[in-house]
């Protein structure tokens, strides 16, 4: 067979793409997950669909190409591109101050001590902007302080169930940001990577801009230009045969489930639509938002944002300080076993990587994943976006196993 035989689409050796395929399966066979989806392009055509395992275990329902994911902080980008086209119809600016959007959130005072009492407190120096919410730098979310209990238990939407979330308080999102304004900033604007909170409010913001709840919004602006037809806060009720059912690690070292179609919390429209995390798709939806950013902002004719602020989507913010905290104790964020931004930086609701450790993706490359071992890359020196669906409550959300397989057997794959 000569060297043209063995290429396939998007310059892949196919000898290769069936090393990927065997390594997916592996994980379904060994037990440690039910069922994977994944999905590559390259040069603007897909190279590859892998199909493993089972969208349903215990009925035996085969995993699907169309099967319905919970893609929790997958949802992180798709908002902040959102976001981002209000700025480019001038609707508001990055840098201006969102007080009179966000009364709730306007002449914050500032804790002293992060781990200190909430009472010693001082005036923030200034208000909270659009591109502190779009680099999580409100100064206030998850992240070690003295408010992380009660921080946690606001945690929005079906995802805090399934995570487990003790103590949850449910709420719409006016009581919700009112809650949050209770709060002192754990640290002044632009000072600390903090998670979670800055894309709620995110949410909250261009609800209120656009006059119209963020889905409605979602669908105007990116939803339905794309063509993302299965992507949502909820799942219709002729879709629900179609949701994988989420697992959690079970006492016997098997798989339990943590939610089920038959009675999934995302059934119905959550009265908080979260921007952090409620989002449920497909393998296709998500790999036509990637194929968007990757091709600056256009996709099919239709162009959702331009190339300057894509590029400003994906631009480290980061400054060396901030690099050098790392959120929470996850201490193995990369296949290199580093901390969390040894590699990475943090643009806009995605990282951003700055450092090649490897095969692997190349500096340039930019992704966020999700809870449930959900994860993707857009690389651009490749011309690649390759999205992996599991559905598992892991251990380590920015890190999982499968995940690094997953880009290493993508990786070797390429043969032009």
């Amino acid at each position: 067979m000569n060297k043209m035989d063995t290429i396939e689409r998007g310059g892949f050796s196919q000898e290769r793409l069936g090393r990927l395929s065997k390594v997916l399966q592996g994980f379904v066979e060994r037990g440690e997950l039910a069922g994977i989806v994944a999905l590559i392009h390259r040069h603007g055509e897909e190279a590859h669909i892998e199909t493993a395992g089972w969208q349903d275990k215990e009925a035996e329902i085969p995993m699907k190409r169309d099967t319905i994911f919970r893609i929790a902080s997958m949802t992180k980008p798709i908002v902040a591109a959102a976001a981002l086209t209000l700025v480019e119809e001038g609707k508001i600016r990055l840098y201006d101050p969102l007080d009179a959007w966000l009364p709730e959130l306007a002449k914050q005072m500032v804790m002293r001590d992060p781990g200190g009492s909430p009472d010693d407190v001082y005036p923030s120096p200034r208000s909270i902007t659009l591109h502190d919410l779009l680099t999580y730098c409100i100064g206030i979310g998850w992240g070690n302080s003295s408010l992380r209990p009660r921080i946690f238990a606001l945690t929005a939407g079906p995802v805090a169930d399934a995570l487990q979330i003790p103590n949850l308080e449910h709420l719409g999102y006016d009581e919700w940001l009112a809650r949050i304004g209770e709060f002192p900033l754990v640290y002044e604007p632009g000072e600390r990577w903090m998670y979670q909170v800055s894309s709620e409010i995110l949410g909250i913001l261009i609800s209120r801009i656009a006059g119209k709840s963020l889905e409605t919004f979602l669908f105007e602006c990116l939803f339905n230009p794309l063509g993302m037809v299965d992507t949502s806060f909820s799942v219709a009720p002729e879709k629900r045969n179609r949701l994988a059912t989420l697992y959690a690690p079970g006492p016997d070292g098997g798989l339990t489930v943590r939610d089920h179609a038959s009675s999934t919390n995302w059934a119905e429209p959550p009265i908080f639509q979260s921007a952090a995390s409620g989002l449920v798709s497909t393998i296709d939806d998500f790999q036509r938002f990637g194929r968007m950013l990757l091709n600056q902002g256009e996709l099919d004719g239709v162009r959702i944002l331009s190339r300057k602020t894509v590029e400003a989507m994906t631009t480290d913010y980061l400054t060396p300080e901030q690099h050098t905290h790392p959120f929470g104790n996850f201490d193995r964020c990369d296949a290199d076993r580093s901390n969390m931004w040894t590699n990475w930086g943090f643009g806009y609701g995605v990282a951003v990587r700055n450092r090649r450790i490897g095969l692997g993706p190349g500096v340039g490359s930019f992704f966020w994943p999700g809870a449930f071992g959900t994860t993707w890359i857009a690389d651009p020196q490749e011309q690649l976006v390759a999205t992996l669906l599991p559905q598992f409550v892991g251990v380590n959300p920015f890190y999982t196993q499968v995940g690094e397989d997953f880009l290493a057997m993508t990786y070797q794959a390429i043969a032009d």
